[in-house]
């Protein structure tokens, strides 16, 4: 039986430890063997906002520079991208790269993607995603790798490999896809419609430090000590939720993986190399997304049920205005128009707020939070 996942201890963002771990968390999956000179490989990182790497929000460049001293050692040329949540263009990317810290990427010999063209390509397969725009320099390449950082997230609880090929939307038509997929099952659905489309040939998860609490972009950061990789980003996402305690229910892009047969009911059927078990973290502080309950039928009864759930006890966005500072990027960025500004502070209008958490991800100080209404504070008691 072949080998799911692959995990190893990773304590530090020292190079020699990035470079160590990386080689021996690739050899129970043959390596890097499939690697080709001249070809161009593509890394799809998590550069979510232009935040420093010890934010904890954004894969660290000591793993993506020694990623791609092993790729170029193969004879590969080595492009690095992503296109986070704002314009997809030179200027504000080239900001992300900067702080991001990608200098040490390009010292390395990686190229940070300066192709800021985008096309529409169809996706017949797709379950509810059949046509999508996506960010060229992805499609250009010869493979992809999806190199993603361990978080917790808003809308569906744990960002890590699935949610990572959002990326590939490019930033301005972001809110549209949350607009057309409100709920964290139908979004989720949609991630796994890209996951498949790109079938990225090596997944991988930097949990040296992960994010927890407010993730994806205003948690903290949290020591995990581990690096994982796969071939599949939903078993990899598998064991990453299982090692802080949550299951394929918990997490929405999880329960729409297994909708298709693509991962077990639990992370304890994985082909495993490695002692997971020894960084499993029983009190990291996670975002509560009842999914499961969301993954409803199509009758009447099973669309009222829903939606009278997603009233009483989903999780919505707040504001806690002790830490806004007025700036109006989250009305700018709701898809829903559901938030106005009253003497300079947020104001989210419950009827037409979508619950997309396009505002708690991107507000530049984290003064979006997620909270739970009081019904579902008082069913987890």
């Amino acid at each position: 039986m072949g080998v799911d996942v692959s995990l190893v201890p990773c304590a530090s963002y020292d190079p020699a430890e990035c470079r160590r771990a990386l080689t021996e968390v690739l050899a129970p999956l043959g390596g890097l063997d499939w690697v080709r000179p001249g070809m161009r490989v593509a890394i799809k990182a998590n550069l979510v906002a232009p935040m420093r790497p010890e934010a904890a929000a954004t894969t660290h460049p000591a793993l993506l520079a020694a990623l791609t001293g092993l790729l170029r050692e193969r004879g590969a040329t080595v492009v690095i991208g992503d296109s986070p949540g704002g314009l997809w263009n030179a200027a504000y990317v080239g900001r992300v790269y900067a702080a991001a810290g990608m200098r040490a990427a390009e010292e390395a010999g990686a190229f940070l993607n300066d192709d800021f063209s985008w096309e529409t390509v169809q996706n017949p397969s797709g379950m509810v995603c059949h046509e999508f725009p996506c960010t060229s320099y992805l499609r250009k390449a010869d493979a992809v790798i999806d190199f993603c950082k361990f978080k917790t997230h808003g809308m569906i609880g744990f960002s890590a490999a699935a949610k990572n090929l959002f990326g590939a939307v490019p930033g301005t038509m972001k809110p549209e896809f949350h607009f057309r997929y409100p709920n964290p099952a139908d979004f989720a659905r949609m991630i796994v419609d890209l996951d498949e489309f790109f079938r990225p040939r090596l997944c991988l998860t930097d949990a040296v430090v992960g994010m927890e609490g407010n993730g994806p972009t205003a948690g903290t950061p949290r020591q995990v000590g581990a690096l994982l990789a796969s071939a599949s980003p939903h078993q990899l996402d598998l064991l990453s939720a299982a090692l802080i305690g949550l299951s394929r229910k918990d997490v929405p892009t999880l329960e729409a993986a297994g909708e298709r047969g693509l991962i077990p009911a639990s992370a304890e059927e994985l082909n495993v190399a490695g002692d997971w078990r020894a960084f499993r973290i029983p009190d990291y502080r996670c975002v509560a997304v009842p999914s499961s309950l969301l993954f409803r039928g199509g009758s009447v009864w099973g669309k009222f049920r829903g939606s009278l759930i997603q009233r009483l006890i989903c999780p919505r966005p707040a504001v806690d205005a002790s830490v806004c500072v007025g700036c109006g990027k989250c009305r700018s960025l709701c898809p829903a128009n559901a938030i106005r500004l009253e003497n300079g502070v947020p104001v989210i209008a419950r009827k037409r707020c979508i619950r997309c958490f396009c505002c708690q991800e991107f507000c530049p100080k984290g003064a979006m939070r997620v909270i739970r209404p009081p019904a579902a504070r008082l069913l987890s008691r």
